[in-house]
């Protein structure tokens, strides 16, 4: 089921000009002649596509909202800019932007004469599959071998469910095999867009 996300309110009614963000020139419109706070049909549409395929990933709304909003926007936006057209509050503001770096999904702009660091979004999926395998996936499978010699270590030899518990720490421990071998193969994968 496709649902569409709904911004609370289309307009700012503050023209605020302040910090030197690119969505403002001066007035009430951004460059694009949309009001300030206005999500066009495209930008809607990228931030539900992206709010459920990061869904997918068990990553919160607002990092798929952030990020469908600077897939689908020409310029480079700030933290203020992004607070203001997603009307959402600050702390989740910079919260997803600073998960989205550190995943390399966005890259910071430099403009000259403007204080506020401003951002685009990374488009490249070797480069989005290869952070989040180094930052979600590896971080698990380098504890691997040592959450499984303590499960082995928890086993009571003797007792009627050890043989149950090699079992399963045998099925654990093909899971991390298989996972070894597929992941090169994925980053290969990705490397290819």
């Amino acid at each position: 089921m496709e649902t569409t996300v709904k911004p609370k309110k289309l307009v700012r009614t503050s023209a605020r000009t302040t910090g030197g963000s690119l969505s403002s020139n001066g007035g009430n419109g951004s460059r694009d002649g949309a009001s300030r706070g206005a999500l066009d049909s495209f930008q809607l549409q990228a931030l539900s596509f992206f709010v459920h395929a990061f869904a997918a990933l068990s990553l919160p709304r607002s990092i798929g909202e952030i990020y469908g909003l600077l897939f689908s926007t020409e310029e480079a936006l700030s933290l203020d800019d992004i607070i203001e057209r997603l009307l959402i509050s600050k702390g989740s503001a910079s919260e997803g932007l600073r998960w989205l770096r550190s995943l390399g999904a966005v890259n910071p702009v430099y403009l000259p004469g403007v204080r506020k660091e401003h951002f685009t979004a990374e488009t490249s999926l070797r480069k989005l599959a290869t952070g989040y395998l180094r930052d979600r996936i590896n971080p698990h499978l380098e504890n691997g071998p040592e959450r499984l010699r303590l499960l082995q270590e928890s086993i009571v030899e003797g007792m009627p469910q050890s043989s149950f518990q090699k079992s399963r720490i045998g099925q654990v421990a093909g899971w991390y095999k298989f996972m070894g071998k597929i992941l090169p193969l994925v980053k290969a994968l990705a490397g290819k867009f």
